[in-house]
């Protein structure tokens, strides 16, 4: 099996090509740090526009490095949501055309569906059912991954996601973007137990997320400490959080592993401490490879292969959409917005 995928739905534009076997063929990316840099954050239209100018090129590089033509695809994968509706319509409608011209099955993968997969990619021995925190600059939950299509969520953020707090403190303390790697490289500095901040939810009964608080005691303290302890303290308050959160969860579930994916999974201090929680209930920990826990085709491609594999395919109509929920049937959160 070999599955061509397209990711365009923020600020990386990437084309690859992925066996069923795991093996990555090609992966083309292309980033647009320095484009939104000045702004402090992605601008949607910029993202699309850059999204039309790279994706064609970077489906012929993928194609060219893997040595095959699109006729010998067995299908295209394409993430169809969630995410900015300007990018995510300018990588399906990529992947709509190139299915209708070859003669190739579509699959509209959800971007979500591509980090909770994504640890399999690289780890043939992670089984079903496992328990995934997802986290990132747009989401933070805990999910019961079952299979492909298969997920019941335990746990959502009610206001902001984790990432989106790293971003934002990155910005209040002036280290620049893109958030996260400057809030943990300006951590390492720093002492994580110089500033007090608030924890929220933890110690109550559900393993929701909430950051808001956080990220607004943040506002209030900045230029009050040396920014690396406000950095520090604030990593390892997020940190505190997710583990509590994750603890809870896991008295509630039969799993084979703990994982967690998403782009905040490649903070150094999130993997040690969720790790570490993993050893204490005598589950194997897993995290994908630090390049994979970023926005990436790779993951989509694999995403793409193991619903193909399941008898999963999608007609040419499928719309893009800015919010798709893997668990749709989940309860809404009280107090949680649309992110839930």
């Amino acid at each position: 099996m070999l599955i061509l995928g397209l990711e365009s739905s923020c600020d990386e534009t990437a084309a690859a090509l992925v066996t069923g076997d795991r093996r990555i063929l090609a992966h083309k990316l292309a980033r647009q740090e320095e484009a939104h840099r000045p702004y402090g954050g992605v601008v949607p239209e910029i993202a699309a526009r850059a999204h039309v100018e790279m994706i064609g090129p970077l489906v012929e590089q993928a194609l060219a490095e893997a040595d095959v033509t699109l006729s010998e695809v067995d299908a295209v994968a394409a993430t169809a949501g969630p995410g900015l509706i300007g990018g995510v319509m300018v990588g399906l409608v990529t992947g709509k055309a190139l299915a209708l011209a070859a003669n190739k099955p579509l699959i509209a993968v959800n971007h979500l569906e591509g980090h909770a997969l994504s640890p399999r990619l690289t780890d043939p021995d992670l089984q079903f059912p496992y328990l995934l925190l997802l986290v990132s600059g747009g989401h933070c939950q805990l999910l019961l991954v079952e299979g492909p299509g298969a997920y019941r969520r335990l746990a959502t953020t009610i206001d902001d996601a984790a990432g989106e707090a790293f971003d934002k403190t990155a910005k209040l303390l002036g280290l620049g973007f893109p958030g996260g790697p400057a809030v943990e490289e300006a951590a390492r500095r720093g002492d994580p137990r110089a500033v007090p901040l608030p924890r929220p939810l933890v110690g109550s009964a559900e393993p929701h997320f909430s950051f808001a608080g956080l990220k607004s005691d943040v506002a209030r303290k900045a230029g009050q400490y040396a920014v690396e302890d406000m950095a520090a303290s604030f990593q390892q308050a997020v940190v505190d959080c997710l583990v509590d959160r994750t603890r809870i969860a896991l008295d509630k579930v039969t799993a084979s592993a703990l994982v967690v994916a998403g782009g905040v999974a490649a903070n150094k201090a999130v993997r040690g401490a969720l790790e570490a929680l993993a050893a204490e209930h005598g589950l194997r920990f897993v995290a994908p490879p630090l390049w994979l826990c970023t926005d990436n085709a790779a993951m989509i491609a694999w995403a793409g292969a193991e619903r193909f594999a399941a008898g999963f395919t999608d007609p040419l109509d499928f719309p893009a959409r800015p919010r798709w929920p893997l668990d749709p049937e989940a309860e809404k959160v009280r107090g949680a917005g649309v992110k839930a």
